[in-house]
């Protein structure tokens, strides 16, 4: 929450529609921090269980794959796209729609696993990132970003970013995927908690991004 409170405030200056669309929106968690704020928020998702489950929560959502009806030309202020790029197999066509559906000066922003992550280098074959048919394309920078760029986009900023202690003990074998509390859970409470960790996370984050080996991708594009 604390993370997708951080980027609604990076939002504000794109606010005039008051529209927000986030794709494959999941169980709707980052639309329900934006509606807390005033946002009209709308989800994409495949999973008819996920659309219920948000529209419950008082999110408009469409069911299914991007399609160039869901929603009228430059309808939305910001479209999201959490961890959502990299399980398709038709990505220049959502980043069409995308584009489409953003208004002119509108953001967008997509996450994706970074293949030159430094966790990857570490792993290798083992690193479980890679892992098909759950990920269907795998992203660096430079092709993220020629990706997005050739559907009227212009970079604002991309960030690269994290490491993942349970993806690391996952990849090795030492611990199941589970829904109990993981150890970058724990981290990252214990980062709240305490300033110098805190510090010690931002120092490093910037050498990620400025070698471009975090474990995640941060790419924000403005509509041309």
């Amino acid at each position: 929450m604390k993370s997708y409170s951080d980027l609604l405030d990076e939002l504000e200056p794109f606010r005039s529609s008051n529209r927000l669309l986030d794709t494959g929106c999941g169980r709707g968690w980052f639309l329900i921090e934006a509606k807390k704020r005033g946002w009209e928020v709308y989800g994409t998702e495949y999973s008819e269980t996920a659309v219920e489950l948000c529209e419950k929560k008082g999110i408009n959502m469409k069911h299914g794959q991007l399609n160039a009806t869901l929603f009228e030309s430059g309808y939305f202020d910001v479209v999201t796209s959490f961890e959502v790029i990299e399980h398709i197999n038709n990505p220049r066509e959502d980043l069409a729609h995308i584009s489409s559906f953003l208004r002119t000066g509108g953001l967008f922003y997509c996450t994706t696993p970074n293949f030159n992550s430094i966790m990857r280098y570490y792993l290798k074959e083992n690193y479980n990132v890679i892992e098909y048919p759950e990920h269907l394309t795998y992203y660096t920078k430079k092709t993220l970003s020629a990706a997005i760029s050739g559907h009227s986009f212009r970079k604002m900023k991309f960030l690269s970013t994290g490491i993942s202690l349970t993806r690391i003990q996952q990849s090795l074998g030492n611990v199941a995927k589970t829904h109990e509390i993981s150890a970058d859970e724990k981290l990252r409470e214990n980062i709240g908690k305490k300033w110098p960790l805190h510090m010690t996370k931002t120092i490093l984050n910037k050498l990620f991004t400025w070698t471009n080996t975090g474990m995640t991708l941060k790419a924000y594009y403005i509509k041309k």
